[in-house]
């Protein structure tokens, strides 16, 4: 193995993905104790990695940046090996334009050129198959095979199989998030989370399409139940984009409080971490509250928990409901049919699952 003193990680594009790496970044850390490791990310991310243990510094850039902008940039920086955790052309072809003499990633027919170094994929890896609406109701008629995912097939074991042929140690580890009890403060006093209350999160968006969003008005009815029972308070979070949905729940549910487009990455982080209980899509936020320690309780339509679950995969903290259709998961953005995996998904049984949750944390 090539010795590395000055590395650059290539990070991945989305929230949740990024949290998915940090266990192969903790592991990166832990094989190259001295050396100096840099990770360029979307300046949407870049936050993410303040003060992580992982990394001594990040590069961002900026959506409107081409390839050859991010590689004149890393020219002058003298990395000596760069670790390409995308399966992009694009991302391969930033830190060959960078001159960085050494350049491992997973093996891609289309950009293998680009690499000096390719890494077989797991055996276990699997592709999320997106499929047609005949092979749907083939599923559904049991005429062909309901979908079947291994927890060996999750997706932070991909990204340590990629550190893992940089010396690393390829075993699971949970992922981690750092943030300040500083920050906390601050984030508590700007935006109203009382420290005598018991909170609970909510996040009823996704960005990914509307097959993974469980409906508003049953994640409304799952608050006022969970009131009902104990004496919690309620704060929802979200994007721009999700603020009518919160915006109809904080009308609906006494005593909560509506973040959704007002917190900074970092506020976010910092007012997750003080929930009890996370409930929430599979969505960026989710791998977050789980990556600071919170549990989560997630309704599952189209996608796959064994893929791409909070936390370490098997967690018993995170709770993790499917409505067992075989249709599901299809990791479709919208439902071709009738949405049945989400609306076989009760309002008691996620309202007792957030319950149970908040007694264990307790």
């Amino acid at each position: 193995m090539n010795a590395t003193r000055h590395m650059l990680v290539r990070g991945v594009n989305w929230l949740g993905d990024a949290v998915m790496t940090t266990p192969a970044m903790l592991r990166l850390r832990e094989a190259h104790p001295a050396a100096s490791i840099t990770l360029l990310t979307p300046v949407k991310l870049a936050d993410l990695w303040k003060d992580h243990p992982a990394v001594n510094a990040v590069q961002s850039f900026g959506p409107g940046e081409s390839p050859w902008v991010i590689g004149k940039r890393l020219r002058g920086e003298g990395f000596d090996t760069a670790l390409v955790l995308p399966n992009s052309p694009r991302s391969a072809l930033e830190c060959l334009l960078g001159r960085i003499p050494r350049r491992v990633g997973l093996d891609r027919p289309w950009r293998n050129w680009l690499l000096t170094e390719r890494v077989s994929p797991r055996g276990a890896a699997r592709p999320m198959h997106k499929p047609s609406v005949d092979e749907i109701r083939a599923r559904l008629a049991g005429t062909r095979l309901s979908v079947r995912v291994d927890a060996a097939a999750h997706h932070s074991l991909d990204y340590l199989n990629l550190v893992a042929a940089l010396g690393a140690n390829a075993t699971p580890m949970p992922p981690r998030l750092v943030v300040s009890d500083d920050e906390i403060r601050a984030a508590r006093a700007k935006h109203g989370i009382e420290s005598g209350s018991v909170w609970l999160g909510l996040n009823p968006g996704a960005e990914y399409g509307p097959a993974k969003r469980w409906a508003p008005e049953r994640f409304a009815e799952v608050a006022k139940v969970v009131i009902r029972r104990e004496k919690v308070r309620w704060v929802f979070f979200g994007g721009g984009k999700d603020q009518p949905i919160t915006g109809a729940l904080a009308h609906g549910v006494p005593g909560s409080v509506d973040l959704a487009g007002r917190t900074t990455l970092r506020e976010l982080m910092a007012l997750l971490a003080v929930c009890r209980v996370v409930l929430t899509n599979d969505t960026g936020p989710m791998h977050v509250a789980a990556a600071l320690g919170v549990p989560v309780v997630v309704p599952f339509g189209s996608t796959s928990p064994e893929l791409t679950g909070p936390g370490m995969p098997g967690d018993p903290r995170h709770r993790l409901l499917r409505a067992g259709v075989a249709c599901a998961p299809c990791f479709l953005r919208e439902c071709p049919i009738d949405f049945r995996c989400m609306d076989g998904i009760g309002t008691d049984w996620v309202a007792d699952e957030v319950t149970a949750a908040l007694q264990r944390a307790r």
